[in-house]
């Protein structure tokens, strides 16, 4: 796939990226190697080989999903200058 300047001038509009006259050929033989290199990535036989999702082999630290500590809704509504069924009430907003 190969990048002309209507291309590159329309890459920079959508991006909202100033290019000038000048630079539309620079800009058009940088994304043209860019291209060129995904298209040899292209290339690679990646048969048998599973994805990764980083370069070091990682596991995620995951902590038993349990309660440790609560059932005391009384005491963190006590000093509440208005509750109900230990729920905070709070006045209507949006009229």
């Amino acid at each position: 796939m190969s990048v002309d300047a209507a291309t590159v001038k329309r890459i920079g509009r959508l991006a909202r990226i100033r290019i000038e006259e000048n630079e539309v050929e620079s800009y058009q033989s940088e994304l043209n190697a860019i291209l060129g290199f995904i298209e040899q990535l292209g290339e690679i036989n990646v048969d048998g080989i599973e994805p990764m999702t980083s370069v070091t082999p990682m596991t995620l630290r995951r902590r038993d999903d349990v309660i440790s500590d609560g059932g005391y809704a009384e005491k963190i509504v006590a000093n509440a200058p208005l509750t109900e069924d230990n729920f905070f009430m709070v006045p209507k907003v949006i009229e």
